[in-house]
């Protein structure tokens, strides 16, 4: 059984711990395919904090991770979908993305993604819909598979 939980609004005091997650989370992953730098995690990082729509997730009083649900016009990106290791294998991120998945079916907008191609992450998001629509390599890096997966419902607008 997942763990209760809530979203929460993100402030520049979390900054440091968010990161110290997606460092957690990633860096065995980044060192894998030789991306692996704490300048680079930092730097990326405080690209997509300073975004809005990122959201903290919390259990209790305790920050366990944040993911980030931009809308926009015609989709919703998700992106920096961190929970700290322990709560990995629990079901947490999947009742996460359920929810996540019911707003974007209630915009009636298609959800886009990118994953490193290879990690676990990649199957995760397929077993919950999503398809390769694309693939990107980056500068002197490694190859992101760009997902989407549809909206779905009875809520689904119609162009």
């Amino acid at each position: 059984m997942a763990d209760i939980w809530r979203f929460g609004p993100v402030s520049d005091a979390d900054f440091e711990p968010l990161l110290a997650i997606r460092i957690e989370v990633m860096r065995e992953h980044l060192e894998r395919v030789f991306r692996y730098k704490p300048s680079r995690a930092r730097r990326i990082f405080r690209g997509h904090f300073g975004e809005p729509g990122l959201r903290l997730i919390m259990i209790g009083d305790e920050t366990a991770g944040c993911v980030g649900f931009r809308v926009g016009q015609a989709e919703i990106k998700i992106d920096s979908f961190y929970l700290s290791r322990r709560y990995h294998n629990r079901g947490l991120g999947t009742e996460i993305l359920k929810v996540l998945l019911a707003e974007a079916d209630a915009l009636g907008l298609p959800v886009e993604l990118d994953v490193l191609r290879g990690s676990p992450a990649d199957r995760f998001y397929e077993h919950h819909g999503f398809a390769v629509t694309g693939e990107v390599r980056l500068p002197r890096g490694p190859l992101l598979w760009l997902m989407t997966r549809p909206p779905s419902g009875p809520l689904r607008l119609l162009a």
